[in-house]
């Protein structure tokens, strides 16, 4: 499997998670109240595995491919910058879901208001990159630069979709299990 192939599924994961996200919303803004507690490990999971392993494997893949095209090169400048906007978005976010569990006041519109730009600036984040990104990507990458990114960028073992889900993610590999199954 190629590393764009990688980071393809990797969206097509958090895609999932966002439809979870996308379903809160809706259950905020009807009144009621999800369970924020699954709902911070969504968000934790999406800002953590993105910032930590994701982005940075992305980023490196751009870098090495710099200077092959102009689109690219825009195109690549744009991502890196939403990229550092959307790690800003997920740790304000992550704060603002800490601050509920811990019984600190926030109001439901406001929060519910953060959640859903959080989602919306996700989505089309990945569909940048779907849909501009990864085929300016493919069309300046060659068999050789493949070999070596693949060798350079090793694979990422995934804490919630990988073959082995870590255990702070089990309650969250259920709810996944249980609304895609329900689909």
């Amino acid at each position: 499997m190629t590393i764009l192939n990688e980071l393809h599924q990797d969206h097509i994961n958090l895609n999932k998670l966002l439809v979870i996200l996308r379903h809160k919303v809706e259950k905020l803004r009807s009144g009621e109240h999800p369970n924020f507690g699954l709902m911070g490990d969504v968000v934790e999971y999406i800002s953590t595995y993105a910032d930590a392993y994701h982005h940075p494997r992305e980023d490196r893949m751009y870098e090495y491919l710099r200077g092959r095209s102009d689109n690219l090169d825009l195109a690549i400048d744009d991502c890196i910058a939403q990229h550092r906007h959307l790690k800003k978005l997920g740790e304000e976010l992550c704060e603002s879901v800490d601050s509920i569990l811990h019984d600190a006041v926030m109001p439901m519109d406001e929060f519910t208001d953060k959640l859903a730009a959080f989602v919306e600036e996700q989505s089309t984040h990945l569909n940048f990159e779907e849909g501009s990104l990864f085929p300016l990507v493919q069309g300046v990458a060659t068999e050789n630069d493949w070999a070596t990114l693949n060798n350079d960028l090793p694979s990422v073992e995934d804490p919630l979709f990988g073959e082995k889900q870590a255990a702070r993610y089990a309650e969250l590999y259920q709810e996944l299990l249980v609304d895609f199954n329900n689909d």
